[in-house]
């Protein structure tokens, strides 16, 4: 019998070969390739065209392919797509290449880092107190109870304080009671996405699940620890699955099955990465993730296209449908003023993202404040940290922690409420436990109600996992109805950030219209994607106030962060709003905090609402993202699409909102408050139907308060004159252009007349005298250097008034060839540098943004 869980293992691994499929990478020799067909379209068909080799299917993900060739310092694909493109705007032949949808050449990168616990910072060392020794008589005498009642005889159990706290009594998971109620997490399974699981650990090897595990790094069946620092996952693992039994301690769900995905130990591509995160999908429910960008308060961001795709599938297919179960630390960096959002796997919607608390309910110095952060639960701090299982047949660690320690915790909670309701979708954990989580009393620390009637803090989220109530509200919970969404319009603001005041804010009302036609009930996530440009980009913050006056800190500043490359299509996300119904005025607030020679402008912005479809049956599937989902900068707001306003803060004392914004910003000034009337505004901007059409697309229009007072913006012009429903600067540059025009024309006029008078004078009977002149003015309007200058004049008078518009091919009909190159040029040559500054070269900006936090 003693041989039985070492069959197990062998019979698990033969059984994984095939789920695995997974062809070993050679970087060296080949070049490899993901490419997106359609679905009726045959892989070999593809390769035979382009003389590759298919290597098989991207793991889950349908009609994604993989295929290699021999290596070349080009695109081969890119290349032959290119030209296939170009012929077919000649020919319009058929070809199979018309059929690949996406294509991308794979290149090894670094993997995520392990959220590791960082060093403290100096002084901290002062604040570390060793647990108090003395534990509560009646605790210690109810963990004999619960040790005696389950057989527990694991002799590090006493000191998994995590479990059971008999020193601070109410500081652990609180999952006795569920123990002892029967559930254990048998029949649920965790996958371990790391950097390896010691299967061969006789606190591991009986839960281990070979078919759902594999090594993406060495590209092998057995993830099994290699390097001497591969001890991350397997002590996540314990934390979940160890077994109850004589070695070290026990998991929070001890019946559940842990199987090992390793990914963090060397070079990977996004492929492979995107396959591991749907791996064997269908059995493997939960995916921990202890990783993610390097927390330095620096880095930002966000998993290539591909493994986007891998997450989003997974919520939509994996499970039976019912949705993988992504649970992410938050990260480690709140010691270098890091702040989860500015991961791009943390600030997921489709992630649980769970921060620490330590033993006595205190903040750990190195967990992130977020407001994507959903919940937390504990980890090392206040002198202690977690035990559990370690690499090796019989080892144990008393050194784990981080919210590395924090996630897989979470995990193994989430395991125990699939036992009782495994029917439970993704967004049915996370309402769960939000429901379930237990505020967290903190001096200090910033709280607010939300429409919920919980309490949300940047802190610790919604609060702490509590086991019982988590499993005991799965049973009875009724499922949500399907996600529904709804995106705003692209909101240009093109202003410069004033630095060291209340900042800028830029508003979007949201109707009840716009849900019901997006059939969206209530909101779950808030997502807001922009584009900010700035010389520090640390010295930024960012808030959202949604239209209950809730207030979402979704970019805080970071002292570490001197990039300048400030907010490139960047999203952030935020779990405070859950709840609301999302109608009403949304509210961004850009803060440039420190007044120096780095400056910055806020360029735009888009809301997007995610939330709990109204009619079920009307609820349709999430597009695959692409790497032009963010791309189209001139879809602009108008009032048929809610009102969209931006304002410059005022020179006096006007606030932004009258709600108390709960500071938990470094070196944040102010606090913001709302405007009690619309005399407290100025400089607003509002985007209508009406309004005149600029360059870059971007729709501007002056208008009075409702209650007619005068603003900054009010129009100049005689009121028997038309304002063109415009703003003055740009009433003053029609009516000086119209000008410009009167003056020229009744100059030509004058010369003319005055030309005719003098020849019939000189020459009454010569019909031909101005042939003498050179022949060159009278070949085109471009020709010689004075009619170059009229050319360039009619460009820009052109441009003022038709603004882009269908009138442009006139132009082109009349002005043939070189005429109309000399005409755009010479507008360009001129007029570039100002356009840019005035309109913020949006064309030529767009064209150059690479896609955010693709690292191909």
């Amino acid at each position: 019998m003693k041989f039985a869980p070492l069959l197990g293992l062998v019979a698990g691994g033969l059984a994984g070969l095939g789920a695995a499929d997974v062809q070993p990478r050679n970087f060296d020799a080949n070049d490899y390739y993901v490419l997106h067909l359609d679905c009726d379209t045959r892989p070999d068909d593809v390769a035979s065209r382009l003389g590759l080799r298919h290597e098989g299917p991207l793991g889950e993900l349908a009609d994604h392919h993989i295929f290699s060739t021999a290596k070349a310092d080009h695109n081969v694909v890119g290349r032959a797509l290119q030209e296939r493109r170009r012929k077919r705007s000649l020919d319009g032949a058929a070809d199979v290449l018309d059929r690949v949808r996406f294509s991308q050449k794979q290149k090894l990168h670094p993997p995520m880092q392990k959220r590791v616990i960082p060093p403290p910072p100096p002084g901290y060392h002062h604040l570390e107190r060793s647990p108090e020794t003395q534990a509560d008589a009646a605790a210690t005498q109810r963990q004999q109870h619960v040790m005696k009642t389950l057989g527990i005889a694991d002799p590090i159990f006493d000191k998994q304080w995590h479990l059971f706290n008999p020193i601070q009594v109410g500081h652990d998971v609180n999952v006795t009671d569920v123990w002892l109620s029967g559930v254990t997490g048998k029949n649920a399974t965790v996958a371990i996405v790391d950097d390896g699981l010691d299967m061969y650990s006789n606190d591991l090897k009986n839960n281990y699940y070979a078919e759902g595990s594999y090594d993406f790094n060495d590209h092998r069946e057995e993830p099994r620890p290699t390097l001497s620092d591969d001890r991350h996952g397997t002590r996540c693992a314990g934390e979940i699955g160890a077994g109850k039994n004589d070695v070290c301690g026990v998991g929070v769900a001890y019946d559940s099955k842990i199987a090992g995905i390793r990914i963090l130990s060397k070079l990977i591509s996004d492929a492979d990465e995107a396959i591991a995160m749907n791996y064997d999908f269908q059995h493997n429910q939960i995916y921990s993730c202890s990783w993610g960008p390097p927390d330095d308060g620096r880095s930002m961001e966000a998993p290539g296209i591909l493994i986007k795709r891998a997450m989003l599938n997974g919520v939509q297919n994996g499970r039976d449908s019912l949705g993988s179960i992504f649970v992410f630390a938050s990260g480690n960096g709140a010691a270098s003023e890091d702040n989860c959002n500015f991961d791009g796997y943390t600030n997921s919607i489709y992630s649980i993202t769970v921060g620490a608390v330590d033993r006595k309910g205190n903040h750990p110095y190195y967990s992130e404040k977020c407001s994507a952060q959903l919940v937390v639960t504990y980890s090392s701090g206040s002198g202690d940290s977690i035990h559990t299982t370690d690499v090796g047949e019989n080892s144990c660690s008393d050194t784990h922690g981080g919210t590395s320690a924090a996630a897989p915790l979470a995990a193994g909670i989430f395991a125990l409420a699939l036992e009782v309701r495994p029917d439970l979708s993704w967004r049915d954990m996370q309402y769960i436990a939000l429901h379930t989580a237990v505020p967290i009393d903190l001096e200090g620390d910033e709280r607010q109600k939300t429409a919920l009637g919980k309490e949300f803090s940047h802190t610790f989220g919604y609060g702490k996992i509590d086991s019982w109530a988590l499993v005991e509200l799965a049973k009875t919970w009724e499922k949500v109805k399907p996600q529904a969404w709804f995106y705003s319009p692209w909101l240009h603001v093109k202003k410069e950030i004033p630095q060291g005041g209340e900042g800028l804010q830029s508003t979007f009302e949201v109707t009840e219209d716009m849900l019901k036609e997006a059939n969206l009930e209530r909101l779950e996530h808030v997502t807001v994607t922009m584009n900010v440009e700035h010389a520090c980009r640390g010295d930024v913050s960012v808030d959202l106030i949604s239209p209950t006056g809730l207030v979402s800190h979704i970019a805080t500043t970071r002292k570490m962060d001197k990039s300048e490359e400030g907010y490139d299509d960047w999203t952030f996300m935020t779990v405070v709003h859950w709840g609301e119904s999302g109608v009403g005025t949304w509210t961004v607030v850009v803060r440039d905090t420190k007044v120096d020679d780095k400056k910055g402008t806020f360029i735009d912005w888009h809301l997007k609402l995610w939330g709990e479809s109204i009619d079920a049956s009307k609820a349709k599937q999430l597009p695959m993202p692409s790497e032009e989902d963010d791309d189209d900068h001139d879809v602009i707001a108008t009032t048929t699409a809610g009102a969209a306003t931006t304002s410059l803060p005022p020179q006096t004392h006007s606030p932004v909102s009258s709600v108390e914004v709960p500071s938990d910003h470094p070196e944040r000034p102010t606090k913001p408050s709302k405007p009690t009337d619309a005399s407290q505004t100025t400089a607003d901007v509002i985007a209508s139907p009406s309004a005149a059409e600029s360059e870059d697309g971007t729709v501007t229009a002056a208008e009075s308060p409702a209650d007619g007072t005068t603003t900054a913006e009010s129009s100049w012009v005689p009121p028997f004159l038309p304002s063109f429903s415009v703003s003055p600067r740009t009433q003053a540059w029609i009516y000086g252009s119209l000008g410009l025009i009167v003056v020229f024309c009744c100059g030509l006029g004058g010369w003319l007349w005055w030309a005719r008078r003098k020849r019939l004078r000189n020459n009454p009977h010569d019909r031909y005298e101005f042939e003498p002149l050179n022949p060159s003015d009278s070949e085109g309007p471009n020709s010689g250097s004075g009619n170059a200058e009229k050319g360039r004049r009619g460009g820009e008078l052109y441009d003022a008034f038709a603004g882009g518009s269908e009138d442009e091919e006139d132009l082109d009909d009349l002005v043939a060839g070189d005429g109309r190159r000399s005409i755009s040029t010479a507008n360009h040559d001129d007029d570039d540098d100002d356009d840019e500054e005035e309109e913020g070269g949006r064309g030529e900006r767009q064209s150059s943004r690479l896609l955010t936090g693709d690292r191909q």
